[in-house]
């Protein structure tokens, strides 16, 4: 493995390595289904982290001394697309575990008509609907279902806090219209009401459109003092350039998912020096501090994008599951296993070579252990779901994105409970 690599090494040299390992005498393998979305500049780096633990879980020794052999779909962003490549993971390689997707208006449909239906588990870094929640106390998700990312109620209940610092007494809600921006809307609008901010209106945004004028005019007449933007950054550029073009405020608190070069780049910084930005976080553990070291010595740089240690911790955590079902196993026999490498009880061990022979070590003899990754000690709930801090972010002077404010889990429930 070259420590050289950059982080924007090309995805087919990744999944090569990820494919040799370099375990001894790996003479079987184990098929690992991907759907992420590498079309878009932030998709990229997180399924660049998911084919890197695949290659240290070889070189570790695999699932049960097979190679894991991970087959990397593009979901695009699209629900269609993504629904596609499941399907064909499922159907035609007969995948008993999917790692993906990001944004739930793709993951929800997967989850409900492919991987819960066919027995598949199904783990996602980057999807925060609390409509996931649902599906999952409702029963439909069989217990296959888990994600590393906190709902949207997190950041939600930050972009209120920040706004509410910030003195902003009127605002407006502009979300995309899918099942992630709607479901982040609607907590944003009652956060900020909560917090005695007045929503000056809530308009959907549909991706794809020629032009977003009337929707831009319309969020115009309401006169806000600044925008919330629940979107991603191929309509979210569309809209700002229009926003900022008709007059608008330069005052935007947005969503992780504007968290991208892109976005600044078409945008451009000088426009978004009001620009504020929310996002879960990883605890400030020494778990958390050796990922940003050892992704900073294997890619090059800092993680900075969206969703990277989730998306380490998810792959991580999915793929010591796969190994203590065994290299036959089932998708509900995977994520049975989930507990066993998530126990607060269990030993604790670290995400890099070294710790993932430790766990496969233990597990194969039976016992259970503690995954320490990029987001802390892994844990999940009865509906699959995590809980996590938050940072406030900004785009500084030399375009760089940057951590302004770290917003423990403990300050973020302390506001919840003040504004309710």
């Amino acid at each position: 493995m070259k420590k050289n690599m950059t982080r924007f090494a090309t995805l087919a040299a990744l999944a090569i390595m990820a494919q040799a390992g370099t375990a001894a005498a790996q003479d079987c393998s184990v098929k690992v289904g991907v759907v992420l979305p590498t079309s878009v500049d932030w998709g990229k780096p997180i399924a660049e982290t998911a084919l890197w633990v695949a290659e240290m879980m070889n070189e570790a020794g695999g699932v049960n001394g097979c190679k894991i052999d991970p087959i990397l779909r593009d979901s695009q962003t699209d629900p269609k697309v993504g629904v596609d490549a499941a399907k064909a993971l499922v159907d035609l390689d007969k995948v008993q575990l999917l790692i993906g997707a990001v944004s739930s208006g793709v993951t929800i449909p997967i989850l409900t008509s492919v991987t819960a239906p066919a027995g598949v588990m199904q783990i996602s870094c980057c999807s925060s609907s609390t409509r996931l929640t649902d599906i999952a106390a409702e029963g439909t998700t069989k217990g296959l279902w888990f994600r590393t990312f906190a709902t949207s109620n997190v950041q939600a209940a930050v972009a209120a806090m920040l706004a509410k610092d910030a003195g902003m007494k009127k605002i407006t809600v502009l979300y995309k219209n899918d099942d992630w921006g709607q479901d982040i809307g609607k907590l944003a609008t009652a956060a900020f009401e909560a917090a005695g901010i007045e929503v000056a209106g809530q308009i959907a945004i549909t991706d794809g459109q020629p032009s977003y004028r009337a929707e831009v005019t319309e969020a115009l007449g309401n006169q806000p003092e600044a925008l919330y933007l629940a979107l991603y950054p191929k309509e979210g550029i569309s809209v700002v350039r229009e926003w900022i073009s008709l007059g608008g405020t330069t005052k935007m608190i947005g969503t992780n998912s504007l968290k991208s070069d892109e976005f600044r780049d078409a945008v451009g910084l000088q426009y978004l020096a009001d620009f504020i930005g929310t996002d879960t976080s990883a605890p400030r553990t020494e778990s958390a501090t050796a990922f940003i070291d050892s992704y900073t010595a294997h890619f090059g740089s800092a993680p900075a994008g969206p969703g990277l240690p989730n998306s380490f911790d998810a792959t991580a955590v999915a793929l010591l599951a796969y190994h203590a079902a065994g290299k036959d196993a089932t998708g509900a026999e995977i994520a049975a296993k989930v507990p066993m490498v998530t126990d607060p009880a269990g030993e604790k061990v670290g995400g890099d070579v070294e710790g993932f022979k430790k766990a496969i070590a233990l597990l194969s003899e039976g016992k259970s252990v503690s995954f320490q990754g990029g987001t802390g000690a892994v844990a999940f709930d009865a509906n699959g779901d995590v809980s996590a801090p938050a940072v406030e972010w900004v785009f500084g002077a030399d375009g760089a994105i940057s951590e302004t404010r770290y917003i423990p889990l403990e300050e973020i429930g302390a506001f919840l409970a003040s504004v309710n």
